[in-house]
């Protein structure tokens, strides 16, 4: 620099930085958006009751006007309620007292620490023979009321039906098997709703459908069914409103009146 030239000329600077300079880029419309601020997240949308979801919170409510935790009053007002509802959080609140309603609140509260059932029984929990056999042969077998479940039952139904209801029963082991065969003939299981439930086998122009249930309780009973369908059909679902633990209250107040307590 030759003496005397002064000092060089400074740049101007850029104060503004490199974002004013892309809102400028951008236009007036980014400079809104900034200005506004973080645009808030858009709420859940509540889920929409179905014609089942409605069904069952009936039958859950049918069960309790038995059992005498509801009067009348208010079965009808609730069941009211239940064909007015349009999702299911409206739904909740009609069962919530209730033993159904607190099972699927711990189910809902409980599903961050579930553990899925097995598919198969552990080895060595259930023996291969049968602690029950029943057969229908152009007859009819019913099991059902409050009995006392082994681990292996066998069904056989042929040209027959054969019923098993467990919404009753006692469950004395946790893995419990029910192996069917029907051959022009039909086989119903039918379980609590707070049982694990699964199903292996198949059908031969006939039908094998096993509705798969998962507990949120870790002990809950297994009921494992196998079976095979020819020209027959063999189902196992659960019975809605029936849960283990409801036999428990009722054989209380059993052991209540007899006992003039």
């Amino acid at each position: 620099m030759a003496q005397g030239d002064g000092p060089a000329p400074v740049a101007d600077l850029d104060t503004e930085g490199p974002a004013t300079a892309r809102l400028d880029a951008e236009g007036p419309a980014a400079a809104g958006r900034a200005a506004a601020g973080p645009v808030a997240a858009p709420e859940p949308v509540a889920l929409r009751a179905s014609d089942a979801d409605r069904d069952r919170t009936a039958d859950i409510l049918r069960e309790a006007l038995a059992e005498g935790r509801l009067t009348a009053e208010e079965h009808a007002e609730r069941i009211d309620g239940v064909y007015r509802a349009k999702t299911v959080a409206e739904l909740e609140p009609l069962i919530r007292d209730l033993p159904a309603g607190r099972e699927a609140a711990a189910a809902a509260s409980a599903s961050a620490d579930h553990v899925t059932a097995p598919s198969r029984p552990t080895a060595g929990a259930v023996p291969s023979v049968a602690d029950e056999n029943l057969v229908a042969v152009f007859s009819s077998s019913v099991r059902k009321g409050r009995w006392r479940v082994g681990r292996r039952t066998h069904a056989y139904a042929i040209f027959g039906s054969v019923e098993i209801d467990l919404s009753e029963a006692i469950f004395e082991y946790q893995q419990v098997v029910i192996k069917a065969i029907s051959v022009f003939g039909n086989v119903e299981i039918r379980v609590p709703e707070n049982i694990s439930l699964r199903g292996n086998g198949g059908g031969v122009l006939g039908n094998f459908e096993v509705d798969t249930l998962d507990s949120a309780e870790r002990d809950a009973p297994v009921v494992f069914v196998d079976g095979i369908a020819v020209l027959g059909n063999i189902e196992a679902r659960p019975k809605r409103g029936r849960l283990v633990r409801d036999l428990h209250d009722r054989i209380d107040r059993h052991l209540r009146k007899h006992l003039g307590r």
